[in-house]
């Protein structure tokens, strides 16, 4: 097969070019998630190349007096055909590797909600890595349902703040709130995802001082098996809940 030179074909490949701040963490992370690496250089200047199933992260140095932390770094989107199997799969890395799956901080793994359709890694610089499901649609679902009342309200909203705004602090105060408003008359159900989400938010915002009284309530709460799986399955970690909530045997 010849190279035509003179035409432009349409089977480029982008890779994305990201800012590197720390090339030993960030070559450590994503070792730790499975990731090949396929270039690795650090003087005379950085340069770090790594390879997972069908896409590269490349990464170079960082603008001097970058701050990992505002996470204003950059990022990338890498395109899949069913997201739900790459957050799995990053899932067991993490706890293979870390112990737990990485939730606040730096590096840290959003939390996945059954049939979303992205979830984002956040790189030991700041930088953000986001799968997106291919087919999503044009008109993303957000929520805001008129139709929507009490603590279903409250629910909702949170995964607007958390989801889409990526406002984990927002959207503790709007569940915190909620859950003292509308609590004693909900579904012990919206009750269970309340305080759910109340205990991984805290973990992820680290502040842990009510997770003990949010978890025993979580505890007392007449759920069904198929409710106790619903409240773990809207947590990224299900171990966040602890003795409070254990996966039926």
């Amino acid at each position: 097969m010849t190279i035509d030179e003179d035409r432009v074909l349409p089977n480029e490949t982008a890779v994305p070019l990201l800012h590197c701040v720390s090339p030993e963490e960030t070559l450590a992370f994503w070792r730790a998630l499975g990731f090949e690496v396929t270039y690795e250089q650090t003087r005379p200047y950085v340069y770090l190349a790594f390879h997972w199933s069908g896409f590269d992260l490349h990464y170079a140095r960082a603008p001097k007096g970058l701050d990992p932390s505002a996470e204003t770094t950059g990022g990338c989107l890498v395109m899949v055909d069913a997201v739900a199997a790459y957050h799995a799969a990053f899932t067991e890395a993490m706890r293979r590797s870390y112990g737990k799956v990485l939730v606040k901080g730096l590096p840290r793994m959003t939390r996945y909600r059954a049939g979303a359709s992205r979830f984002s890694i956040v790189d030991p610089s700041g930088n953000t890595i986001i799968f997106i499901q291919r087919d999503e649609p044009a008109e993303v679902e957000y929520g805001g349902s008129k139709d929507l009342q009490g603590l279903a309200r409250v629910l909702d909203n949170a995964r607007i703040l958390r989801e889409f705004k990526m406002d984990d602090r927002a959207a503790f105060r709007a569940l915190n709130s909620g859950l003292r408003r509308h609590g004693d008359d909900a579904p012990a159900i919206e009750q269970g995802l309340a305080l759910a989400g109340l205990i991984e938010l805290s973990v992820a915002l680290d502040e842990p001082e009510r997770v003990p009284d949010w978890g025993s309530r979580l505890q007392q709460l007449p759920l069904t098996a198929e409710e106790r799986a619903r409240v773990r399955g809207a947590v990224a970690d299900p171990a966040v809940l602890g003795s409070w909530l254990p996966e039926a045997t």
